[in-house]
């Protein structure tokens, strides 16, 4: 775990080589007083801790005379990246609940009002809202266009009818940003994004889902629901575009989630491997398991160097890096899902005893296959992007 020979890599600048050993010592000094017996516990206190620790406030940013709370003027891609692999080598629920805080407040940050977005970030940042993105529809996951749920202006309100699922931080968080059909156009092209607060009359949580990892998860259900118009974000329409834009800032951030999980897999297989007797000598001297830690490492550092490629395109280029992202999130995740069931291999019985470190990586690691894009819609966005050039 202890391998940051990563950061020499000429993506980073100091600042961002300066932020692994603060926030290692943090997640050691920090996350063993965590209470895990209760999961929406554990997640609130995990987001009052990194915003009193002040890692939320990078993902926000600062606005004018920093006003929305942010520590730099816009969302640093790599910051966040580095942020959440640090995280997740330590613990995924700590790198869930910054990940959202960025997510659930990304289209805010791009499109919201000044008023919305002085109510909202600082909250965010300071770990003293938490925020939740409300894109997913039972029939419209990857296929965004399908959205049913509906908000029809009327006078000085919109009105919500509809069902979100497989909502993060659904029935914990403090506000949605929620996605829903306001009929400008047919299609993706007549989809509007709005802030609403958890308390509003007509929002329900109508489900708790319990995933194999286990994180904050619920289906949402809006009856007559009413929100001011003010708590539109953009233009109305603009809703498939902001979702789009918001997932490109933190899909490359997933890839690093990814990456945290498989160095930690490594590390734990490397210690396994040094110590395990096995037919007269360590594991470490088979021929077999020295294949497989080769491996491993190359494939870790293969994913590193798409992830962190995809965050610098952003960040230093300056230019959308939707193929870069896309690619980061397909081979990161895949990727470590392999490196992961590999360490698990090494450990025999002992790595299917819950628990145990590599256990609790494998049931990490499934999800992130899934959310943000699943691996199938990384590969035509990579062909769309490929097509269009």
């Amino acid at each position: 775990m202890r391998d940051r020979s990563w950061l020499d890599w000429p993506f980073f600048d100091e600042t961002h080589r300066e932020l692994v050993p603060a926030l290692e010592a943090w997640c050691e000094r920090v996350l063993p007083g965590i209470d895990h017996r209760d999961t929406d516990t554990a997640c609130r206190q995990l987001v009052a801790a990194l915003g009193e620790g002040g890692w939320l406030r990078y993902c926000v940013p600062a606005g004018p005379d920093g006003a929305w709370g942010g520590r730099l003027p816009e969302v640093d891609s790599r910051a966040v990246c580095i942020l959440r692999e640090t995280l997740a080598r330590h613990e995924g629920l700590a790198d869930f609940a910054l990940a959202m805080q960025g997510l659930g407040s990304g289209a805010i940050s791009l499109m919201g009002s000044e008023a919305l977005r002085r109510a909202y970030l600082p909250r965010v940042a300071r770990g003293e809202a938490i925020a939740a993105f409300a894109l997913s529809e039972p029939q419209a996951g990857s296929d965004v266009a399908a959205m049913t749920c509906s908000a029809r202006l009327d006078g000085g309100e919109y009105v919500l009818d509809g069902v979100k699922t497989w909502i993060s931080n659904g029935g914990i968080a403090d506000f949605y940003c929620v996605f829903a059909r306001t009929g400008e156009a047919p299609g993706a092209r007549g989809i509007s994004a709005f802030v609403v607060d958890a308390s509003t009359p007509g929002l329900f949580i109508d489900e708790r889902i319990d995933l194999m990892a286990p994180h904050p998860l619920a289906r949402l259900r809006f009856e007559q629901c009413r929100i001011p118009a003010s708590h539109r974000l953009g233009e109305p329409g603009q809703g498939f575009k902001l979702a789009m834009m918001t997932l490109d800032i933190f899909r490359a951030s997933v890839a690093a989630a990814a990456l945290g999980f498989a160095r930690r897999a490594l590390h734990e297989g490397l210690q396994h491997a040094r110590t395990r007797r096995m037919f007269g000598h360590t594991l470490a001297d088979l021929q077999l398991t020295q294949a497989a830690l080769g491996e491993m490492a190359c494939a870790i550092d293969g994913a590193a160097l798409l992830t962190y490629r995809a965050a610098w395109t952003r960040d230093v280029l300056g230019r959308r890096s939707t193929r870069e992202a896309a690619m980061a999130k397909m081979a990161a995740t895949e990727s470590a899902q392999q490196v992961i069931d590999r360490a698990l291999q090494m450990f025999g019985g002992a790595g299917v005893v819950s628990g145990q470190p590599v256990e609790k990586l494998y049931r990490e690691i499934r999800a992130l296959r899934i959310y943000e894009g699943a691996t199938e819609v990384q590969k035509l966005i990579i062909a769309r992007e490929l097509l269009k050039d």
